[in-house]
């Protein structure tokens, strides 16, 4: 049997602190690798994704991504995205050009734009630029499905039909939650997930709330800077994530259609993973222009964790 090394990085994605934020995988010199090892690989590290970094299939762009959950390839997600343009300007495989450097992701949804920006010719903080117009769902009401869904009284969900799938190329159901107490309760009911989400297009569960107790005019306001948030994907082979990029992507638009302004510039903090032990930070940025989201744009920080060799049976 014939066995190839392949190199390896892990990094830790929105934040500034090792074991903090999103652990991740990446190979950055994957050709040769079949999808069917990729699959494999991923399965073996056992993290919400490992990325794959091939050669671009258009010479304009910096390189093509392939991204894996342990359960199934996916077109999009933002930690991958991000995660990847710090590590490739961090070990030099990409050059940084002075303080901003913009990079071009071949991905399933497209090409992503990331801007990495740097101190000192060192890496600093990624922002994705999202390229999918986001597609909402069906508003869903509060019910006690839902709420049982998440082990929580209906009381914990914040009423009227707020509860929304959106997607900017992953689909997430948001379940806006009254309080953090009751984001820090919440436990995903698989039973009822597979009845009531399973086959349905937004089965990630986003889940979030405000510092302080949500009602409607918080969730609807423009002065509303800092959000608290869980992400669930069970379909993905993700029993919990603690930071999602692509989440993220999604509820910007979630909050930009229910802002009341027609323009402007509206910017949040995201804080998830908390309840894990990985605290995470999400920069989030929303466009409008006539009351039409026109961009959205997702950033953090990362910091390298390890490297290694992996040997793959050829």
């Amino acid at each position: 049997m014939n066995i190839k090394q392949y190199p390896f990085y892990t990094v830790d994605v929105f934040t500034e602190k090792i074991f903090g934020g999103n652990p991740l995988v990446i190979f950055p010199n994957a050709e040769g690798l079949k999808g069917k090892q990729m699959q494999q690989i991923a399965q073996e590290f056992n993290l919400s994704e490992t990325v794959f970094v091939l050669p671009p299939t258009q010479g304009e762009n910096d390189r093509r991504l392939r991204i894996f959950t342990p359960k199934t390839e996916i077109p999009f997600a933002g930690h991958p995205t991000i995660g990847t343009a710090y590590l490739l300007t961090t070990i030099d495989e990409i050059s940084l050009q002075n303080e901003i450097t913009t990079l071009n992701f071949e991905e399933g949804v497209g090409t992503i734009s990331v801007t990495v920006k740097s101190k000192l010719g060192q890496s600093n903080y990624c922002e994705m630029m999202v390229t999918q117009p986001p597609h909402f769902d069906q508003a869903f009401a509060p019910t006690e499905d839902l709420a049982g869904m998440l082990s929580l009284k209906t009381s914990d969900l914040l009423r009227g039909e707020h509860c929304q799938g959106v997607s900017c190329g992953l689909p997430f159901l948001f379940i806006p939650l009254t309080s953090v107490n009751a984001l820090q309760k919440a436990k995903l009911n698989m039973n009822i997930w597979q009845e009531l989400l399973r086959d349905f297009s937004a089965n990630n569960i986003y889940i979030f709330t405000h510092s302080s107790e949500l009602t409607e005019d918080i969730l609807c306001s423009p002065k509303t800077h800092l959000w608290r948030s869980r992400m669930f994907a069970p379909a993905l082979g993700i029993e919990e994530d603690p930071a999602t990029g692509s989440a993220a992507s999604a509820f910007g638009a979630y909050l930009g259609i229910r802002n009341p302004l027609q323009f402007g510039t509206f910017r949040w903090i995201i804080e998830q993973g908390f309840e894990m032990g990985r605290p995470s930070l999400l920069q989030l940025e929303t466009k409008k222009e006539h009351g039409q989201i026109t961009e959205i744009k997702v950033g953090g920080n990362s910091v390298l964790v390890s490297q290694g060799l992996m040997n793959i049976p050829s």
